[in-house]
């Protein structure tokens, strides 16, 4: 892909990296470089947040006119890749990849000129209420009421699955505002403040002792009715938007393909190196040969997106095909790390919250063999966040092919 990038293009790369060896200190690098899950440590990634902010870039893919910094396509891949090939920690994606381009394409002219620069800053730090004990890959059974009083909305129900609500100051739920028509029908996309009367937060703590997850309560609290994106009972043309640029809104392959020439390092370093077992050898030429393939599909929708397209079924196609990859990859880590792998090391990672199992503060043989168990067991939730791979194809086989 490289090979027919312009001067320009080539320019392009040459400030990204002048700009990640300029604004990437050690602790940064440090964040994104043993990283365990698909978030940043919080602060960290605030940290860089500002710090691309200040230079324009926190939004790659939002258009000039709302803040963005207007990218071409390969420019959002080329800056992608630099950005992985640095170690830098990913922003979370809540509020700019998700949030954002919902207000971009369905919120009111006063929402985008309240909401987007404060997004864009992090003074705003999102969360999702989507999911609820109920209603998760389906989300059409959900429960939680809001009812119309004067010019608020009364919330009561619960959210769960809810990703750093311990973190965040506000949340874009979806709500139960009518039980007319079909399930789809009746739901409202609605902005509520974190710190609300009546807003309750609860940890759910991972089995590998981290804090990434909550569940939100939510009882009589007020919201008022100003805060509704698009229309009320209209909410699911909001969610949907919004789902099709959480699966297809960024690239996976750029840091599938850095992760496997990490793989391929360690699988080289040991006594006797796996690289040199054939078997395995083939494994990581077909985990590359599949990563190629992704990355010219998401060329296509990415181009698409850039021209002012959406990327509908191709982003339920981009998260199929880049969690499993993403999980194969953890397999492949798993091998070639060996016995380091057998051993639960949570100090050698980077988590995106803090781990309330204790655990030794030093590290056991090489870091990113110490990783490769952590990475493993976080990855097995890529293929059910963000609408279970099951779903997707669902959708894809409604959508495309007609069944």
């Amino acid at each position: 892909m490289e090979q027919s990038w312009s001067d320009a293009d080539r320019r392009f790369a040459d400030e990204v990296r002048g700009f990640l060896n300029a604004e990437l200190d050690a602790g940064l690098r440090e964040a994104g470089r043993w990283m365990t899950s698909v978030y940043a440590d919080h602060d960290a990634s605030l940290e860089w947040q500002k710090r691309l902010y200040a230079r324009g870039w926190a939004a790659p893919s939002w258009p000039v006119e709302h803040g963005g910094a207007g990218f071409t396509v390969i420019q959002r891949y080329i800056f992608m890749r630099e950005c992985a090939l640095a170690g830098a920690p990913p922003l979370s994606p809540m509020g700019i990849a998700m949030c954002g381009p919902a207000l971009i394409g369905h919120g009111k002219a006063a929402q985008q000129a309240y909401f987007l620069p404060r997004i864009l800053t992090g003074e705003h730090f999102w969360c999702q209420g989507y999911s609820e004990p109920h209603a998760g890959s389906d989300l059409a059974p959900l429960k939680m009421r809001a009812v119309r009083d004067g010019d608020d909305l009364v919330c009561n129900g619960t959210k769960i699955w809810t990703t750093h609500a311990n973190v965040a100051n506000w949340i874009f739920c979806l709500v139960r505002t009518s039980r007319l028509g079909r399930p789809q029908q009746g739901i409202t996309f609605l902005l509520i403040p974190m710190d609300s009367p009546g807003v309750a937060v609860q940890p759910i703590t991972m089995t590998s002792g981290e804090h990434i997850q909550n569940q939100v309560f939510f009882d009589d609290v007020r919201v008022p009715v100003a805060n509704v994106v698009g229309t009320v009972d209209d909410g699911w043309t909001v969610a949907k938007y919004l789902l099709e640029f959480e699966r297809g809104g960024s690239a996976y392959a750029p840091g599938l393909q850095v992760r496997l020439q990490r793989i391929r390092e360690m699988a080289s370093a040991s006594p006797a190196p796996l690289s040199a077992d054939p078997l395995f050898a083939a494994r990581l030429a077909e985990a590359q040969a599949r990563i190629d393939v992704l990355e010219v599909y998401e060329f296509r929708i990415l181009s698409a997106a850039v021209r002012g397209g959406r990327p509908g079924i191709g982003g339920s196609a981009m998260k199929i095909l880049g969690t499993e990859l993403s999980q194969h990859l953890t397999e492949l880590a798993m091998e070639a790390a060996g016995p380091y792998a057998l051993t639960f090391q949570p100090a050698a990672g980077a988590a995106g919250g803090p781990n309330q199992i204790p655990h030794a503060a030093a590290v056991h043989g090489p870091r990113e063999a110490a990783v490769a168990s952590l990475k493993y067991l976080n990855d097995r939730a890529g293929s059910i966040y963000a609408g279970s791979n099951e779903i997707q194809r669902n959708i894809i086989a409604k959508a495309q092919l007609g069944l």
